[in-house]
This record gives C-alpha cells, structure tokens and sequence, in this order.
C-alpha cells in the first residue's frame, strides 16, 4: 500500500490530456517562409511617397479607377518602393476615405533613377523608377546655369539607361547658347522657353506616352513648368534669392501626375547630385560610337583631355569623331575622376 493509502485510485482516473492550453502561435507554430500567392491583387503606380504611406494610382483607363492609399507588406520593409514603381496591391483599393490598401509585390523594374548622399558615398539611393525621360531644365540665368551639375543629371541619366532632355528656361533673360555649346557634342534634345513663348503644347506632346522624371536646381522654374504641363499639379513655386543668386527650395516631395498616356514625375530642386556609385564604364556606354572607339585604347586608360594616348583624343584629332563630342564625353568622366579622388582623399 503506498503512502497515499486510500487516496490513490482518484487520482488515477486524471491524466495528461485533460489539461486546457492557452494557443502561443510564436512557440507552437513555426514561422513559414512561404508567402501568399495574392492572386487576387490588383496593379497599381506609386504617384507619392510620405512617411511609411505610399499614394497609389489604379485600375488606370478603367470606370472605376481610383487613387488609394496603401502600406507595404512586412516582407517587403527593406526594399524601397519610390514614385513610378509599379506594384500590386490587395485590400480596400476603393480609394474611399479611411480605407488603407497593402503592398505585396513590386513588379520588375525597367529603370531606376539613382543618386548617392554624396560624391564620397557608394551607397545609392533609388529616386525615380520606370523613367525612361529625364527632362533637365536649366535657367539661362537668374540663377546662372551650372555645366557641372547638368554634367551629373547626364551621368546619371546614362547610368539609369534614360534619355536626357534639356528645358532651357529665361532665353529672354541671357543668351543661352554659350552655355549650349558645351554639350553640342551629344545630341542632346534641347528645348527653349522664355516667359513669351513657354513651349508647353509642344513638350505636352513630346512627352505624352512616356514616364518622365523633371530635375533641375532651384529656382530655375522646374515647378513652374509642371504646372504648365499639368495645370491641377499646382506645385509650390518660389523666387531666386537676390544676394546669393540660390533659388528656394519649394517642392519638397517627389511627385508624379497624369500627362496624357504618360506621367511627369516631379522631384524636389536640388543643388548637388551625389555619382558615388556610378562607374566609368557605365557613362561610355552611352555612347555606343565612342565606346567602339575606346575599346582600341592602352589598358588603363581614363579616356581623359590630358591622356594623348587615348584613342578618344587620337580619333577627334584625326577627324575620325567629331572633336566637341569628344570634348564633352571627357568633361563627363572628368566629373567622375575628380569624384574618386575627393573619395580617397577622405
């Protein structure tokens, strides 16, 4: 007889499996790394990014298009979803007030506009998707134009794989063809547009059916021209200071609106355009007849005004290029190579 005497034969009748648990999905569980197929979700344009919300244009062409706004997916926290991404959505996509749709993909990219913080910075930074236009407009003066920084906006563009266009506004301020003459070696479309005579049809129409990303410093009258192209834009405009010749930053967001079968997206006025992450290379191919002819040049070589040895320089001298192309090509790199060596100075 064991020491519970008369008191062990009810106990026996409990055991195990009458015992209730609380659920704890976290510890009996595990996670999957599987996610939903999301059949269901629906196409949408990223138009405006602010503060985790992402304002999404969808069912575009359709009766029921609407404007909605989403959240992203936890699984997709550490990519970066920018104006002109393509992604697609499931939820409230009504677009009615209080209701929040989500983001679960992001479909693929056909370009992507970069910068990095700074010349000094390798890692970039994603502005623009899916451009395939850059329109850079540049003032004549007030402020005055600044060659190295279309230089970048270049650079930058034939790193992305996107067409660069020049908006040249105030021609009936100063004489804008000194300036144009730096980069006539690159057939460049160029656009000019004075207070009398804004070409706003005329780009409206050049413009319809792409997806456009609008660059320019400050004050040179890039939100101005947006808001001619697109009149319910009404972006924010501002004046030049008189004293230091700088514009105020107005626009302070990237934006994208409706232009015809396109969209011009809008991007906040900047005065410096980091190239950390862009490579020599990628500049040449921009290039393809320049880059045919460098490929017979001494390895090593920077393509550079001051490398006589460049095949480059040899072909512009001995008319086999057009020497003004070679001449800006070389200031395009030239921006580069100071690029590097303020890096490794640091």
């Amino acid at each position: 007889m064991s020491w519970l005497g008369d008191y062990e034969e009810p106990y026996e009748e409990y055991d195990e499996s009458s015992v209730r648990e609380r659920p704890n999905p976290k510890a009996n569980r595990p996670r999957s790394k599987q996610r939903p197929e999301h059949e269901g979700a629906i196409t949408g344009i990223v138009t405006a990014v602010d503060r985790g919300r992402y304002t999404l244009a969808v069912r575009l062409g359709e009766g029921d298009e609407a404007i909605v706004t989403a959240a992203r997916a936890r699984e997709l926290r550490k990519q970066a979803i920018v104006a002109g991404d393509r992604v697609d959505v499931v939820g409230d996509a009504t677009g009615e007030t209080g209701t929040l749709a989500r983001i679960v993909r992001i479909q693929p990219r056909t370009t992507v506009l970069r910068r990095s913080a700074d010349d000094t910075d390798v890692v970039e930074r994603v502005i623009v998707a899916n451009a395939d236009l850059m329109l850079m407009v540049v003032a004549a003066a007030d402020p005055e134009p600044r060659p190295r920084l279309v230089d970048r906006y270049l650079v930058a563009a034939l790193d992305a794989g996107i067409t660069p266009i020049m908006v040249l506004t105030k021609t009936d301020v100063a004489d804008p063809e000194p300036f144009l003459a730096l980069f006539e070696g690159l057939d460049i479309e160029v656009w000019r547009s004075s207070i009398d005579d804004p070409p706003v049809e005329a780009l409206r129409a050049r413009l319809d059916g792409h997806t456009t990303v609008a660059v320019g410093h400050s004050g040179v009258g890039k939100s101005t021209l947006v808001n001619a192209l697109v009149p319910s834009a009404m972006r924010a405009v501002g004046h030049v200071n008189a004293v230091t010749g700088r514009g105020r930053h107005t626009s302070s967001s990237t934006v994208s609106f409706k232009l015809g079968d396109g969209w011009i997206i809008d991007t906040p006025g900047v005065r410096s355009f980091g190239l950390g992450h862009v490579s020599t290379a990628n500049v040449l191919r921009g290039f393809p007849d320049l880059a045919a002819v460098a490929e017979d040049c001494p390895r090593g070589c920077g393509h550079l005004a001051d490398e006589d040895y460049c095949e480059l320089s040899i072909a512009a001298a001995d008319g086999r290029l057009a020497p003004r192309r070679v001449e800006s090509m070389q200031r395009l790199l030239g921006t580069l190579v100071a690029i590097r060596e303020q890096r490794h100075q640091e």
